[in-house]
């Protein structure tokens, strides 16, 4: 396949026009589309459906789209690799990651990421909610939760178990648990989208409903409320390990139950090429997670 073709289609895959990508291309749009059609000739599918208006992905180019980048990308990166003034990664890592573990780790990662590659770029998308890496074109995602089997490949960053914990006056003022049940006497500070704290009891995952007080959808909003001494919380460790070590927040063992022991994990799309900039940012992530 015509490298410049495959840059092409990614231009019009992008901004769903062909004029605009002629127009960022200093092509014609004439030329644009000839050099499309060679390309869906050589794959023998139709990768985009054109109008007069508009151009779209067909599934053929969506399910094409992740291929094309990677190929376009091993390009560049080969061509930065023997330049003479290279210098550290190049090109725009896309990161999605969760909004509390990004803003206390990722985020104080980027000033010295972006210091000793000064070619690279960083695009990072905090949010809770599961994204389709592929579809949205990210180079990688930090995620904690448990993994679902997926055609993603994961690298394991850093153990991180859940804690249970609480604020040392509010454990003054009301005791602490001892056992699993004892959660329903207090008062609880939990996620708005877990419904359930989940521990491990030799070896199998076990749970209680919480039906707190007070529930946010930021991890920010449960640990500064449960460092104000107004409940339990059940974090991660990363979520709330320089609380714990500055003693604002005192993690608390239950008898009959242990931690779920978690991790949190880079997952990429499994490409055989993993471009330079993700290695060095999964490298800089496990350095900073120890």
């Amino acid at each position: 396949m015509n490298l410049k073709e495959i840059e092409i289609f990614l231009q019009v895959a992008q901004t769903g026009s062909l004029t605009q990508a002629a127009h960022r291309l200093d092509m014609s749009p004439m030329s644009v589309s000839r050099r499309l059609a060679a390309l869906e000739a050589s794959l023998g599918v139709r990768l985009l459906h054109r109008t007069t208006r508009a151009v779209s992905l067909t599934p053929e180019g969506a399910e094409f789209t992740p291929y094309a980048r990677t190929m376009l990308e091993a390009e560049q990166s080969a061509r930065v690799l023997f330049s003479s003034g290279r210098q550290g990664a190049g090109g725009q890592l896309r990161v999605t990651a969760p909004s509390g573990l990004g803003q206390r780790i990722l985020v104080p990662l980027i000033p010295t990421l972006l210091a000793e590659n000064p070619d690279m770029k960083v695009d990072l998308q905090l949010s809770d909610e599961v994204v389709d890496i592929v579809a949205q074109g990210f180079d990688v995602a930090i995620r904690v939760a448990p993994l679902r089997d997926s055609n993603l490949i994961a690298r394991k960053i850093a153990d991180n178990p859940r804690v249970l914990c609480a604020a040392p006056a509010y454990l003054q003022r009301h005791g602490r648990p001892q056992r699993l049940a004892d959660l329903a006497s207090f008062a609880c500070l939990r996620l708005s989208n877990v419904l359930q704290w989940t521990f491990s009891d030799d070896g199998q995952t076990t749970g209680i409903s919480i039906d707190g007080r007070f529930s946010c959808s930021s991890v920010e909003g449960v640990r500064s409320l449960c460092k104000a001494g107004l409940g339990l919380a059940q974090l991660t460790h990363w979520d709330i390990r320089e609380e714990l070590r500055r003693g604002e927040l005192v993690a608390i063992e239950l008898q009959d139950v242990q931690p779920q022991a978690l991790a949190v994990w880079a997952l990429f799309p499994s490409h055989r090429y993993l471009p330079l900039r993700v290695g060095v940012f999964l490298d800089a992530l496990a350095k900073a997670m120890g």
